[in-house]
């Protein structure tokens, strides 16, 4: 795998911040569903891109160097390697979202996600999203 450079708008976690709340905004509206016909898994995609987003933020702010990957355990443990504070609930949870990085993403032979994996989704995204959010302000 190629290792990411930072210059230009990889280098600010700012931007990586605003598209991860861009990611989460679309995968947590469930009316896209009722309105446009928008099928869960793709919520749920957005929902894993903002959990990766998030977490290369506070990578990116902490100048941690990482690899192209929506594998959100490496993320996790380059953050762990790096000593970067990460509360138990996302080390235990955001694994989850890895598979609805490629698995949703195309169409394919998968279980449909349920209502409930896509509110638990949700739930998680929120949180990474919110814990990056003050590791950016710090």
């Amino acid at each position: 795998m190629k290792e990411l450079l930072f210059m230009d708008n990889f280098s600010n976690p700012k931007v990586w911040l605003r598209n991860a709340k861009g990611h989460l905004l679309k995968g947590e509206d469930s009316s896209y569903r009722d309105l446009r016909d928008i099928p869960i898994e793709l919520l749920c995609f957005d929902l894993q891109q903002c959990v990766e987003k998030s977490m290369k933020a506070v990578l990116v702010k902490n100048k941690i160097r990482f690899n192209r990957s929506h594998d959100i355990t490496y993320l996790i443990d380059l953050l762990i390697n790096n000593k970067i504070n990460l509360p138990e609930y996302i080390k235990n949870e955001a694994p989850a979202m890895t598979q609805y990085a490629s698995e949703t993403r195309y169409p394919g032979d998968w279980e449909p996600i349920t209502d409930e994996e896509y509110k638990e989704a949700v739930k998680i995204a929120e949180k990474v999203y919110s814990w990056a959010e003050k590791q950016i302000k710090e």
